[in-house]
């Protein structure tokens, strides 16, 4: 008597897709938080940042433009935690506009940014490359950012923000501040973004970034 044939069992492990660029979007969120703890560590005291006793009305428009260069250069880290709060509290308060902006974001993320070269993107049966992956995702964020009312709030948050910041910084006295160890360049706060982004660089494989090229 034949015995039965046997039924092929697939492999369940074998079918699914690797996770996209786990190691390099570890490494980039890592080296993002890394940086961003670092810049806020430097920020100055807020008691000196909102010290009564240090305002007073500048003497002219150059006056003002040169306390604000000084103000910013000595707060910088406070002021972009300013103008960040605006642009959160804005988005806080319209929860479609912040879904959008993080499905924009999440898009770019993992359908480009992380996605390894050699595993084209398939939607509905089709295959797309790299090129028009980019196109669409270009598109999308004009279309996000310029055609809808996600572009005009964040436009007015950081208008609001800057307002801010530079009424501070018009009125604020800085002699009493310590600028010596302030001229230096891509240092602080902002240099998380040079340093995140080349840490996502390094651990991107060569093929996907030689393919991107």
């Amino acid at each position: 008597m034949a015995s039965p044939a046997t039924l092929p069992i697939s492999n369940p492990q074998s079918d699914s897709q690797p996770p996209i660029a786990t190691p390099a979007f570890r490494a980039f969120i890592s080296r993002l938080n890394s940086n961003i703890r670092n810049g806020l560590a430097q920020r100055r005291p807020w008691l000196e940042l909102l010290d009564r006793s240090s305002f007073s009305r500048p003497d002219s428009l150059s006056d003002a433009a040169s306390r604000i260069r000084k103000n910013f250069s000595y707060f910088r880290v406070n002021y972009v935690s300013l103008i960040a709060l605006s642009l959160a509290l804005s988005l806080f308060s319209h929860p479609i506009s912040l879904l959008v902006l993080l499905a924009l974001l999440a898009a770019w993320i993992f359908l480009y940014l992380f996605r390894p070269a050699d595993q084209p993107l398939v939607l509905g049966g089709r295959t797309f490359s790299d090129t028009e992956t980019l196109g669409i995702l270009v598109v999308s964020t004009i279309v996000v950012v310029f055609l809808t009312s996600v572009g005009s709030l964040l436009i007015s948050a950081l208008l609001l923000g800057l307002a801010v910041v530079c009424t501070h910084g018009a009125f604020r006295m800085p002699e009493d501040l310590f600028l010596d160890d302030q001229e230096q360049v891509n240092t602080g706060f902002l240099s998380f973004l040079g340093g995140a982004a080349s840490s996502a660089a390094a651990a991107a494989a060569p093929a996907a970034v030689a393919a991107r090229v």
